[in-house]
């Protein structure tokens, strides 16, 4: 991994049916204690209605190379215990290394 790790994180996976009939993650670990970086950065944009300036907050995790993670999966922060959504998986090139994995997170808890 290139990137210095800040926690160790869960990937959780997987759906369930509610008695209800409702589809819902089932939280199911697919991976544990897997090194990440774990970053929230802030970007000043426009809000397009009011002209307003505002701080849109995202959050960005780098995993070691190959790891298995979709974007339909779910991500535990196990050090905050904060839980994310995969927004985006982007797998980096470099002629040099093989590079870490980019992830986009949404925040959820």
């Amino acid at each position: 991994m290139q990137a210095f790790p800040t926690t160790t994180v869960s990937i959780l996976r997987g759906t369930t049916t509610t008695p209800a009939g409702d589809v819902v993650d089932s939280l199911t670990p697919v991976h544990t204690g897997v090194p990440a970086s774990v970053m929230e950065r802030n970007r000043l944009g426009i809000d397009s209605q009011t002209q307003d300036p505002r701080v849109y907050r995202y959050t960005v995790c780098r995993l070691p190379a190959g790891t298995d993670i979709l974007d339909t999966d779910l991500v535990l922060d196990e050090t905050s215990g904060k839980r994310y959504t995969v927004a985006a998986v982007s797998v980096l090139n470099s002629p040099v290394h093989t590079p870490d994995l980019r992830v986009d997170l949404q925040y959820i808890n």
